[in-house]
């Protein structure tokens, strides 16, 4: 690709990144607070944890499968319009959750429009649209840093969100949606020239088009280990974004700490985001994932023979939070290695569809669990398995190593 990349400058690439990573802070940070309504939806609604969990896990997948679609048409016709619609549709499935009294209605506006535009405003278009306009050695930096966009965004919005329900209930949702309308402007930074857009069809083209790509990725071995350890990182983030809140009220701790522990999990991910990018620079991305997916599993372990105390949790969450969405800048940087750039929106979509559903069980099997349990010990256990898995499906994917150079 030019110097141009997608229309822009390589040298004002900055801007992208800035701006990728405020409006990833906003849908993230609404997003990723969710599981602070479960209780409220419960108590003005009379559904059930059970059918609310069910409409969340509906939301993880709807969010991961909304990812290859938005991907492929921002690949094709630009990421703005994408992001644009993503926050409009996000904003409205939030104002409408308040108004819902029945289970269907509830997986429609939680699970279908709120997943879906927050999944349209997230990772696939935007470390797609930054891959394009940023150079190749700053690549891993650049999405380290909208990572942590993400993560700070969950450090900031969790007891926002906390104490607008405080004040106002289910109604918070409300404000969520009004908050999130704050990231239009950023989708318009991020729109790519007519010039761009016809270069791009142009290459869509010259290289076989995008349904090749997507069909000679699905048939890489490296390519779909990387989605089944991607499948249990998403298991285990929903289970504990939906549950932890029912975690810390099993345990006799007060609604606080739920709300500070996942604070405290976005403000640590900041710190492991920026360590992601820097580290996918120096060492082959599958061994980092390879880590962090063992670590994850230790800390569960560590979690379950630990008292449950208010530190217990803080302490737990920093731990997590190390590796929590950390995972995304190796992935996106093994899919670029694999399949270069120009479908990287694409292919990492379908890399969080896998995410996603995992997700789904993860949050649907939680509620599952303490309906019929009386309490999470399970899907505890299940957890640091699977996680213990993952570690292992990154070790056989085919990855070059790094090679440091002086100028590096």
């Amino acid at each position: 690709m030019s110097a141009t990349q997608a229309g822009r400058p390589q040298q004002h690439w900055w801007y992208v990144v800035i701006a990728a990573s405020a409006l990833l802070m906003i849908t993230m940070g609404a997003r990723q607070s969710l599981g602070l309504f479960v209780s409220p939806l419960n108590t003005s609604t009379g559904l059930g944890i059970v059918t609310i969990s069910f409409a969340m896990a509906v939301g993880q997948f709807v969010w991961g499968a909304i990812q290859p679609i938005a991907g492929a048409f921002a690949d094709r016709h630009g990421p703005g319009r994408v992001l644009a619609a993503g926050v409009i549709v996000m904003a409205v499935g939030s104002a409408l959750t308040p108004f819902m009294t029945s289970g269907f209605g509830l997986t429609v506006v939680l699970g279908v429009l709120v997943a879906a535009g927050a999944g349209a405003g997230s990772f696939s278009v935007l470390i797609g649209a930054a891959a394009q306009r940023v150079p190749a050695a700053a690549r891993g930096t650049a999405s380290g840093v909208i990572n942590a966009g993400g993560s700070f965004g969950q450090f900031v919005f969790a007891p926002i969100v906390q104490k607008l329900i405080s004040l106002s209930g289910v109604f918070a949702m409300a404000w969520v949606g009004l908050i999130t309308l704050l990231a239009l402007p950023l989708a318009w930074l991020l729109r790519r020239s007519p010039e761009a857009t016809a270069a791009h069809h142009a290459a869509s083209a010259a290289d076989g088009g995008l349904r090749k790509a997507v069909a000679e990725a699905i048939r890489d071995r490296s390519y779909l280990l990387l989605h089944a350890g991607f499948f249990t990182c998403g298991f285990h983030i929903a289970f504990l974004v939906t549950h932890l809140p029912g975690e810390v009220g099993l345990c006799g701790l007060p609604t606080s700490v739920a709300s500070w522990s996942l604070a405290i999990i976005g403000l640590a991910n900041i710190a492991g985001s920026l360590m992601a990018g820097h580290w996918v620079n120096r060492y082959r991305s599958k061994m980092v994932l390879f880590w962090m997916y063992g670590a994850r599993a230790v800390l569960v372990l560590l979690y379950l023979a630990a008292p449950k105390t208010e530190w217990t949790f803080y302490l737990f969450a920093i731990g997590l939070g190390f590796t929590w969405l950390a995972t995304v800048p190796p992935t996106a940087g093994v899919v670029g290695k694999l399949f270069g750039t120009r479908y990287l929106a694409t292919l990492f979509g379908l890399t969080l569809l896998s995410h996603q559903i995992g997700g789904f069980f993860g949050a649907w099997l939680g509620g599952i669990a303490v309906a019929q349990q009386g309490d999470y010990l399970w899907m505890w256990y299940a957890d640091a398995l699977l996680a213990a898995a993952a570690a292992l499906c990154n070790l056989p994917i085919r990855e070059a190593k790094i090679v440091r150079t002086a100028a590096a």
